[in-house]
């Protein structure tokens, strides 16, 4: 059920998919029943990319599960190769096909095909999709990757980019230039727009830029300790983080080119008056832990908000991310269920969210702007324009993407403190239009209407049933929820509970405006 709702990560073959689908000339072959062909959908759908991913699946079913599913195999790596001729093949089993335990990597070894037939094991029941892309690129880099000698330019290999992942195209163009601005070539750009050829000549590179740990953590260390090539650990999110990134490449490249800023917008339109009243908005963070740890410094270092909230769904950045959120006085929300995260959101009561396409969803229900930071993601997270979240432009494209949903829900607290005037009342035509209808005088001014429905004390001769009532079943009064309504919305639910709790606490069992003023001042102190 949990998956047919949302699911953070899907199975660890679904990241072997999305490093297959973002190479040239490699192809894999997944033992997988009928149904699992449903991965494709995420790459042509979601991405929308013009032809579908290099996959052929084995579709077995029911009825072959009493014959020779390992000759189902053999036959569609054959088949694979026949059709598609690729540099290598990956071979891998999906979650259901695992429990038939027909070894795939064993199999296409016998096969004697005239390419590498590099074997994924997957453990799907224990691990997810980030693992899954980790894993296929770390065993291609073992199969493929060979010694030779460094290139006479420095030169590096910049790493993890893959099919699906949330502006990998963007970032990867963004940061070639960057380096290309300091004199450093790109040798190999891997796994998304490389081909098995282009693995084989990573060793040349002097060093390799790790973008996304979650994608290629493994293969930068094993690059490092097998092909001596050190890699760098800032992720270049953020205008500070972007400075501190050309620093260590530096260091490891030597180079002492300027690179220029005159791009970079970031920093002086979050220091101007236009965004001073952006400044101390709390903002909860949630998604991949790598985004999420960048946004949170960008957030409170660059932006000047107050991060009340942090979490990550992939467990393998847990221990960096809880030592971030310690740093900042929070504790790290470290679950793959979105109900989790829902609680925790709704319990912060936060101005905004930076998270996944879920966090989106649960901003929706909950009345809270989103903007999106990390995997997964859909459709629309996939522009046709460039839109890097890396570098100085992806410094700027931060700033527009955090700050429009404030803006557009400031505009929203302005037509609902107004929605009563006589031009933007529900019943009122459109102003461009001329003529509006008349405001109807529907109900009585707030403060009169308290009057009229008594203040807030409990009687003096209530008896104790009668407190214990009001404990449980506090009831707002008509002015209180008007006066209530001119909050803004964005932090009207907190003051409903803040609310209720006082009136709970004082043993009140309406609450007036006068309740929902005294609440204000008790917890203003």
């Amino acid at each position: 059920m949990k998956l047919a709702v949302w699911t953070y990560e899907g199975p660890p073959h679904v990241g072997a998919m999305r490093v297959a689908t973002g190479m040239h000339n490699m192809h894999m072959v997944l033992h997988a029943p009928q149904g699992d062909t449903y991965a494709d959908l995420l790459f042509t759908m979601i991405e929308r990319r013009n032809h579908r991913p290099p996959v052929s699946y084995t579709t077995f079913q029911a009825r072959d599960l009493g014959a020779d599913t390992a000759g189902l195999f053999k036959s569609a790596c054959q088949d694979a190769y026949d059709r598609f001729q690729p540099e290598a093949l990956i071979v891998a089993a999906s979650c259901t096909a695992e429990l038939i335990q027909d070894d795939p990597g064993g199999l296409a070894e016998t096969m004697g095909l005239p390419v590498p037939a590099i074997a994924l094991e997957l453990p799907s029941y224990q691990r997810k999709e980030n693992f899954g892309c980790d894993e296929a690129f770390l065993q291609i880099c073992r199969s493929l990757a060979k010694p030779m000698d460094r290139s006479e330019r420095v030169t590096c290999n910049i790493l993890g980019p893959t099919a699906l992942g949330f502006r990998h195209r963007d970032d990867v163009a963004e940061i070639t230039g960057l380096l290309s601005e300091m004199g450093i070539e790109v040798n190999v750009a891997a796994p998304m727009g490389a081909a098995p050829s282009d693995i084989k000549r990573m060793g040349a590179a002097h060093f390799n830029v790790l973008l996304y740990p979650e994608t290629a953590e493994s293969a930068a260390r094993w690059l490092e300790k097998e092909h001596g090539q050190p890699f760098t650990k800032t992720i270049p999110i953020g205008a500070n983080a972007t400075r501190a990134f050309i620093d260590e490449v530096r260091a490891l490249s030597g180079s002492t080119l300027p690179v220029d800023e005159s791009r970079l917008r970031q920093p002086w339109w979050a220091a101007s008056v236009d965004s001073t009243y952006l400044t101390g908005k709390r903002v909860f963070i949630f998604g991949d832990g790598t985004h999420v740890m960048a946004a949170a410094k960008v957030a409170r270092d660059e932006m000047g908000f107050e991060v009340c909230g942090m979490g990550c769904y992939n467990r393998e950045q847990a221990r960096p991310l809880r030592a971030l959120a310690k740093e900042f006085g929070l504790e790290a929300l470290i679950t793959d269920d979105y109900l989790d995260v829902e609680a925790a959101i709704e319990q912060a009561a936060p101005e905004m969210i930076l998270g996944t396409q879920m966090e989106r969803h649960i901003g929706k229900r909950l009345g809270i702007p989103c903007a999106v930071i990390s995997a997964p993601v859909h459709v629309q997270d996939f522009p046709a324009r460039n839109s890097p979240q890396m570098g100085f432009e992806g410094a700027n494209v931060l700033f527009d993407t955090w700050v429009h949903p404030l803006v557009m829900g400031l505009e929203e607290h302005l037509l609902h403190m107004f929605r009563e005037d006589f031009e933007f009342h529900d019943d009122a035509g459109p102003s461009h239009h001329g003529g509006h209808a008349p405001r109807a005088d529907t109900s009585a001014p707030a403060a009169p209407a308290a009057a009229a429905e008594g203040a807030s004390m409990a009687p003096p001769d209530a008896s104790p049933q009668q407190v214990a009532a009001a404990h449980e079943n506090v009831v707002w009064l008509s002015c209180a929820e008007r006066e209530l309504k001119k909050i803004p919305f964005f932090v009207r639910g907190k003051a409903r509970r803040n609310t209720e709790s006082y009136a709970t606490e004082k043993g009140l069992n309406e609450i007036s405006v006068d309740t929902l003023y005294e609440a204000k001042a008790h917890y203003a102190r």
